[in-house]
């Protein structure tokens, strides 16, 4: 990592996106620092996975600017993502294989020459603790190995950039606390998003946070200071309730105001 890399490693100016005729992503922009890991927060539907899409090149927005490390993701999007890393919400598995094999598979795709794959595999298998399964298969390993080998492929190429899409989704809480562990481990040394619905993940894990409601952002700040959101220190999980009940109760005199 270059000592000149860019300080802001995700920007995204006015993401919109359609669905047929109805927007569901409504001008989102944020920015994402070197180092930190930012929360995506919001109850299921509120547009998280569909922004993570478009910011991985995975989707594409109907408008807006996208950049990776100072790299046009539209107008570049193999070099950009070449920064990137993904682990969407089901992970892209090939579980009929072993792990060794797919993570050399994963490798490849991300143009790592062939005589530094093994260097790449041993480095993440080291980091997601998968050093003593890399002959077993896919298929047969816990759900929690799997998301493991998930972030594995993600990391493999040992991207500047990591988005995660709510990464401990259905893991027991043996596995979660292991998964947020390695995040934790991850924000080290790279840029993270996680998406989640999960207070607790964004307390334990998350530098700064955004709340997204109805494919809106609706409220960023630090971490700390959703925690301490007007006056009531310590309570996230309150102060998350109220911003987007707050939220709701504005669209709908709005909308009562429109109809008259």
């Amino acid at each position: 990592m270059s000592d000149t890399a860019p300080e802001i490693t995700i920007s995204a100016r006015k993401l919109t996106r359609r669905f047929g005729n109805q927007k569901i992503i409504h001008d989102v922009s944020l920015t994402l620092r070197r180092g930190e890991v930012l929360g995506l927060l919001g109850h299921n539907g509120a547009g998280k996975s569909t922004t993570m899409q478009m910011l991985t090149g995975c989707l594409l927005p109907d408008s807006g600017d996208i950049e990776v490390c100072g790299i046009d993701l539209l107008r570049q999007p193999i070099l950009a993502k070449m920064h990137l890393g993904y682990l969407p919400e089901t992970p892209p598995l090939y579980r009929e294989l072993r792990v060794d094999d797919y993570l050399t598979f994963a490798a490849r795709l991300r143009g790592i020459k062939n005589g530094k794959v093994a260097a790449a595999l041993a480095q993440a298998k080291q980091r997601c603790g998968l050093e003593a399964i890399g002959g077993k298969i896919i298929a047969t390993l816990s759900k929690g190995y799997q998301q493991r080998v998930g972030i594995a492929q993600a990391i493999v190429h040992n991207p500047e950039v990591i988005v995660l899409d709510e990464p401990t989704v259905g893991l027991d809480p043996a596995q979660i606390r292991d998964i947020r562990s390695l995040i934790r481990e991850l924000g080290d040394s790279s840029s993270v998003i996680l998406s989640t619905h999960l207070l607790g993940e964004v307390e334990s894990l998350c530098d700064r946070v955004e709340i997204m409601q109805k494919g809106r952002l609706i409220y960023g700040d630090t971490t700390a200071a959703l925690a301490n959101y007007g006056g009531e220190p310590g309570r996230l999980e309150e102060n998350f309730i109220r911003i987007t009940e707050r939220e709701t109760a504005a669209n709908a005199a709005t909308s009562a105001g429109d109809g008259k």
